[in-house]
């Protein structure tokens, strides 16, 4: 941090009265050392990001912050009030400001050094340090990690005290477990006889690896419950917990810190995740499903939310995290206890990134994909209805329309038609950029946007095509994440994300898309839409089978998706082909198969099912009607070896019979609710209800078996049941 901070930008005599002049204060001196070009902008920054919520925290501390394109390096100015400045925080005045200056672009490195920095505030002899420091060299050394407090001068807490500098920022790096396992052998002797004692970054890195305190004499006499005289082998209450705000520089890292401090004093382990502004790494699942509680400290939506699903959570802004630490943790306890969970289900579409490091390049690559498809199928969805709706207005000549610029009547049919139409046609050029944009967004985050768009805006200029914005995607996405490798001089970092990276892999990738490997690709695609036209008779039944069976197979996975991708892509044109439509409405209609099919089975034979799944039933009408395949997910993941293959059976039926009555559909989604905009809906209508019989009836005959085997079992067995018994036994299975 010694090019963060100075002696020039301390002020241990700060004069301000208000939170705006102590700001304006620390700021001019970051303008005299020429960190900042622009001191009315940068103020204005400044007061735009306290507006959003108050910066002043108990314990006597103001830490106004903001990333601002005014500023040329991350800059730390510190100033010590006598009489105190009201930042807004419960317990009154703050009488230490640190004013945190982060550029636009600032690099992960810096980030990670200011977040230490809001680590130790929580610690109190840090700052007691810093209100006794005589002068303003060691007041920034102190700030620096240099110089360590007075109070952990003795013991134990001198050898923490001296790792300090180092283990700050190696602490703020990550807040899961294996971010911090290796340094936890050195660390924990110091931090149990001196818990409080140095900055708290280094009893930290003692305290996050689950298990690291359980093996001391301190983990085993607390115990698991708040300090209930626990033995050591009982297991500890465990929370997981996700600290962000709307800067990701110092409140996120500062509620990490409390809650974990708090954890440690009531014997719980806690292991944060924090959503900063360097970046983030996603605990550990493993992490995740042995926690007892979950605690969300948060102004900024909770990246990935669903992992923590089913469990007791506590859901607060993150300045509850700095101050009410303990009562959090009290709070998630009880939910615990009294067996409160959230909701398991996930949302329909996640945004799906790299992954954890262990997963294999398939799994990765899956990932990516379905990144940019969650993303795509929105667009799909509303331009193919807009154009299908165009022409069931306006007819099949709507796309031979002029422009409603130069021609549009209020009282035509005919020019409402041609702009729903135009509209659709416009939403579908997006669909090809939007799918690279979003797969090189999995791989390589916001830096991967730019190329990603421009190569899949260079897709659409050589009739590359869907194809195209695949591979424009996965090269946007590698291009990014090799440039993010090499290292680069600390003067360029701050303009990486803005500037260095858009230019450099936006040129690499048009000139791959251009030059390299465009031509191939758009001739691939020219193949790939020959091929679809030339689908007639057995091959086109088949097709339709194979498509029914992938959509049946995994209901919303992996699967089904490329199953229903490979449809989208064929319609995701102005003028679709008609082999395209009807693939489009082959593929809708094996994946409406399965979740009405359970709904059908749950009605005609309800006491094959339990309770839940009579529930279940009823909402899989509406799902299935919908054109949602996953509200058969429940049923088939208490029963796969019947449920799903009796899907796949009714759906390969399905999709077949769509094919062989030639039924058309040139919009992506909506179920039976878009059946006026299908072409031969009567047939393709049939085509649905046979699969649905199929599938129930196979699903209502492999329950039925099942059920047979251990009731006759129980018949033989008990010796009161004589024949009339046994009888009816079976009679009333044939009536269930």
């Amino acid at each position: 941090m010694s090019d963060m901070i100075t002696a020039d930008l301390v002020d241990l005599d700060l004069s301000a009265d208000t939170k705006e002049a102590a700001a304006r204060a620390l700021a001019e001196r970051m303008v005299s050392l020429g960190r900042v070009t622009d001191l009315e902008g940068f103020l204005a920054d400044v007061a735009a990001r306290e507006a959003q919520m108050p910066t002043g925290l108990d314990g006597g501390i103001g830490i106004p912050h903001c990333r601002s394109a005014h500023v040329t390096e991350p800059t730390l100015g510190f100033g010590r009030s006598s009489d105190g400045i009201d930042f807004g925080a419960p317990d009154g005045p703050a009488d230490l400001i640190f004013l945190i200056a982060a550029p636009a672009g600032a690099d992960d490195a810096h980030l990670t050094i200011l977040s230490s920095l809001a680590r130790q505030l929580m610690n109190t002899e840090f700052t007691d340090a810093l209100r006794s420091a005589g002068d303003a060299r060691t007041a920034a050394a102190l700030i620096r990690g240099e110089e360590a407090p007075a109070a952990t001068a003795t013991g134990a807490g001198e050898d923490t005290a001296a790792a300090s500098g180092a283990a700050s920022a190696d602490a703020a790096a990550g807040s899961t477990a294996q971010d911090t396992a290796a340094p936890a052998p050195t660390a924990a002797p110091a931090a149990v006889p001196a818990p409080a004692s140095g900055p708290a970054a280094a009893a930290r890195t003692a305290d996050a690896t689950p298990g690291a305190t359980e093996g001391t004499e301190a983990g085993a006499a607390e115990g698991p419950a708040g300090g209930s005289g626990a033995g050591a082998g009982e297991r500890p209450f465990r929370v997981v917990a996700v600290t962000s705000c709307p800067t990701g520089i110092a409140h996120t890292y500062m509620a990490a810190e409390s809650l974990e401090n708090a954890g440690r004093e009531a014997g719980v382990e806690v292991v944060v995740e924090t959503q900063g502004s360097a970046g983030f790494t996603r605990l550990d699942p493993a992490v995740i499903a042995a926690a007892d509680g979950v605690i969300f400290a948060h102004d900024v939506p909770v990246r990935d939310k669903d992992r923590f699903a089913g469990k007791p959570t506590v859901d607060v802004g993150v300045k509850a995290g700095i101050n009410r630490a303990a009562e959090l943790i009290g709070e998630v306890r009880g939910k615990a206890e009294r067996g409160e969970a959230t909701s398991g289900a996930a949302p329909a579409t996640p945004v799906e990134r790299a992954g954890d490091s262990t997963e294999g390049y398939g799994t990765k690559l899956r990932k990516w994909l379905m990144s940019g498809v969650s993303y795509m199928v929105p667009f799909v969805a509303a331009g193919g209805l807009l154009i299908a709706l165009g022409f069931a207005i306006g007819g099949y000549t709507v796309n031979k329309a002029p422009s409603v610029m130069d021609h549009f009547l209020w009282t035509q049919a005919d020019s409402w038609g041609a702009l729903l139409y135009q509209i659709g046609v416009v939403s579908f050029g997006f669909l090809v950029p939007v799918l690279a944009g979003y797969i090189a967004y999995g791989m390589a985050d916001r830096p991967g946007l730019v190329p990603g768009f421009v190569g899949g805006a260079i897709a659409l200029t050589i009739n590359a095509g869907f194809l195209g914005g695949l591979v424009a995607g996965l090269v946007a996405g590698g291009v990014v994440m090799a440039i993010q490798r090499v290292r680069i001089p600390a003067a360029l970092r701050g303009i990486m994300p803005v500037v260095v990276i858009p230019l450099i892999s936006s040129a690499i990738v048009g000139f791959l898309m251009f030059v390299v490997i465009g031509k191939p690709i758009a001739s691939a695609q020219k193949g790939m839409t020959g091929w679809l036209n030339g689908l007639t008779g057995t091959n086109a039944i088949l097709l339709g089978a194979l498509l029914g069976l992938m959509m049946c197979f995994d209901l919303g996975g992996p699967v089904n998706k490329v199953a229903y991708t490979f449809a989208t892509a064929g319609i995701a044109v102005a003028s679709p082909s008609d082999s395209a439509m009807k693939i489009m409405a082959a593929v809708m209609a094996a994946g409406m198969v399965p979740p009405l099919a359970m709904a059908l089975a749950t009605t005609v034979r309800g006491r094959l099912f339990t309770q839940t799944e009579r529930e279940n039933g009823k909402a899989a009408w509406v799902l299935g009607a919908s054109f949602i395949s996953e509200g058969a997910i429940p049923f088939a993941a208490a029963d796969p070896l019947r449920v799903i293959p009796s899907a796949m059976v009714g759906g390969a039926l399905t999709g077949a019979l769509s094919m062989t009555f030639g039924a058309t559909l040139r919009a992506p989604h909506g179920g039976i609710f878009v059946v006026p905009l299908i072409g031969n809906p009567f047939f393709y209508l049939i085509a649905i209800a046979a699969g649905v019989c199929v599938t129930t009836a196979l699903v209502v005959v492999l329950k039925g078996m099942r059920k047979q085997a251990p009731e006759a079992a129980a018949a033989g067995t008990d010796p009161a049941a004589g024949p009339a018994t046994a009888a009816r036994e079976a009679e009333h299975t044939v009536a269930a």
